[in-house]
This record gives C-alpha cells, structure tokens and sequence, in this order.
C-alpha cells in the first residue's frame, strides 16, 4: 500500500481495538498539505483515539499510517514530525512563557541562537511577546492557550494536531480564538487535524469534517456538503444549530418523477427526491432543517400547530411547534418574530428542501444540486 501522492497524512485501512471493542475500524483517509480537518462527534465515539494514532500516542493494530511520505506507525511519536496541543494545555506551572516554548528544543539539541529565534517568531505571530516572562499562573485562559500553541509552532512540524483546543474557554474567547486559528492555520500552511465536540467550532474551522459516531466514522465531506447533505440520520441531527425535523411519512404518490409523501394526518409534501432511488415497502422518515419550515398565519399554512417553545437567537427565532399529539417540529422565523408560547400559528413546508431516510436502515436519499438524487 501506498499513500495519495497529494496527501501530507494518509491513514491505510486503520483499526484499533481495546479488547472486544473496536474503536476504529478499517479507516482510510488523507489530509493535504494546508487542509484542516476536524474530527468531530459526541464524547466516546473515538475521535480523540484516531488523534492519538496519528501522533504515536496509541498503537495501531491493524493498517498504515503515513506522514509527509514516510510511514510512522513504527515510529515514536517524536519521530513523526507533529506537534500536539492538548486540551489541558499541559504547560510547566514553574516555567515561563520563553521556557515552555523552548523546552522541546532544548532536549533535542537545537542551537540556543535557533532556539531564541524560533520562540521570538513565534512569540511575534501568536502577540505574546510581552508574556515570555511570566509564569502561566499569572495567564489567562487564552493566554495558556497561546503558549501551548507557541511550543507546537516553535517545533517547525509537518503536522499539527489540536486535541479540542478550546474547550476550556469562555464562550466570547472561543469565537475570537477560533478566528485566531483560522488565520494562523492559512500562515502556516501546515496539514492540521482537530478534534471537538462542538458543531459550530467544526463548521467554522475546517475544510473537511470527518463525522464519527459510536466508533465510527458517519461522512467525511465539506462542512457545508455535511450540513446540506447529511449521509445518515446521526449527522442530519448531529450537525446544525439545531437539528433537523425528522417525521415518519408513507409514500402518497409513487406514480410522478419526484415522491410526494404523507405525514400522519394526511399532509402531503412534494419532495424533489426522484421515486426512481426510493426502496419499496420500507419505513421512510422525512428530515427538513427548520429553515425549510416558515410561520404563517394559521389559515396560510400548509398545517397548523400549537407553539410550545420559542427560542429567541437574534438574527432569527426558532419556534417549536406541537403538530398533534405526537408531532414536534421546529420552525425558523425573524430574529423579531412576534410569536408567543401558546399562540395557533400556520406551518409552509419546502419539500424541495427534504431528505428522505431509510428509517430502518438509515439509508440517505435527497435531491442532489445536478438535479439527480442518489440514496
């Protein structure tokens, strides 16, 4: 075997174990030079062991794992040109600044001259020159993150690897360190690997978005290719501010070019998924994003329903609403939306706008922006 010539990282039909529980199971995938990737999924679901693989941190029991050309598998993790940041930051409480950012080099034998250099380079490009001398205790959250992002630059890796980097911060710091790394990340042009939980972090940051969920991996694809087009019911919920209305539905009509569906009362949506892709005598569920639901007055809509949550976000509100006894769905309105809890209100589907699920199988089928639909 060997790695796409383009590929800066390259993982090779990887597996990985504990015990009886696989964790990664026969995983291939590759990162280009100056691509971010983010790993991204719940707590458990593997994404942080795929990251210790590929810095040496874990073994893996099966498969190939290639950086910059060279397989380092075998190798140490010191050996395979990366630089890790952790979650926890992981810095020396009795250094300084300057200290923790050279520690590294130090052991490695790098000249003092080079040493100075690189930590002032780095120092330059994060803004913490006026830091270096100070401990971390006298740093702020965003400060330590800094630094730990400074002791990975200073290293000159091939690949950087970011263990959810910003977990720890508050909520404003996290948006303008996300904004930090996006632009350090096109200044160093390195290939780099991100781990998170957060939906919004991974949409913001990456180039590709690998989705994992109980130990393996969901869709691998743009952000907004995996917000638009969601492969399974998992990232159609996973994935989005919030997450997608999913109803179980019969086919109506079967007869026309594109599937009309019912959901339980008899409404009928008109999808632009081809009848041709869907499987016969099977369960579908519809899944429609709550701006593809609109708020009408109650003799405009295509349904009507009771509002029982409004959730007011700024730019735009969304409103619950009860559709029955069983039926939940959530709608997008205006930030200035004058729609109050209890309120009758009307809901407009945009069937154009559904995917049509397996809901036994999880198979995934929409209309495509060729026009063809696929499942």
């Amino acid at each position: 075997m060997s790695p796409p010539e383009a590929a800066e990282i390259a993982l090779l039909n990887v597996c990985k174990a504990f015990g009886r529980t696989k964790v990664i199971d026969d995983l291939s995938l590759s990162v280009a030079n100056n691509e971010l990737v983010v790993f991204l999924g719940p707590s458990g679901c593997g994404k942080t062991t795929l990251l210790r693989m590929i810095a040496g941190l874990e073994t893996i029991d099966a498969g190939e794992i290639w950086i910059g050309g060279r397989r380092v598998d075998q190798l140490v993790p010191s050996a395979r040109g990366v630089s890790m940041v952790f979650q926890d930051y992981a810095l020396y409480p009795h250094m300084s600044v300057r200290e923790n950012m050279s520690f590294g080099l130090r052991n490695f034998g790098v000249p003092r001259d080079q040493i100075a250099l690189r930590v002032a380079d780095a120092a330059k490009i994060l803004e913490i020159e006026s830091l270096l001398d100070r401990l971390p205790a006298q740093l702020s959250g965003g400060q330590r993150q800094r630094v730990a992002i400074g002791r990975a630059i200073v290293k000159q890796p091939n690949v950087f690897l970011f263990d959810e980097p910003l977990s720890s911060l508050d909520a404003s710091l996290r948006v303008r360190t996300r904004i930090e790394l996006i632009d350090l990340h096109r200044r160093l042009g390195a290939a780099t690997v991100l781990v998170t939980h957060d939906q919004v972090e991974a949409m913001t940051l990456a180039d590709r978005i690998v989705v994992m969920s109980q130990q393996r991996v969901e869709q691998i694809g743009s952000p907004m290719e995996i917000y638009g087009r969601p492969a399974t019911p998992f990232v159609a919920s996973f994935v989005g501010t919030s997450p997608m209305n999913f109803a179980p539905v019969g086919m109506a009509a079967s007869a026309g070019e594109f599937a009309t569906v019912s959901l339980a009362g008899g409404l009928a949506i008109q999808t632009a998924v081809r009848s041709s892709v869907l499987p016969q005598d099977t369960a579908l569920s519809i899944a429609l994003r709550a701006e593809a639901l609109r708020i009408s007055a109650p003799e405009r809509g295509d349904a009507r329903g009771t509002v029982h949550c409004v959730e007011r976000l700024g730019d735009r509100t969304l409103i619950h609403v009860r559709l029955g006894e069983q039926l939940r769905l959530i709608a997008s309105d205006s930030g200035n939306s004058p729609v109050a809890v209890g309120d009758t209100v009307g809901l407009t589907f945009d069937g154009s706008a559904a995917h049509l699920f397996d809901a036994q199988r999880g198979y995934h089928a929409e209309r495509r922006g060729d026009g063809r639909s696929r499942y």
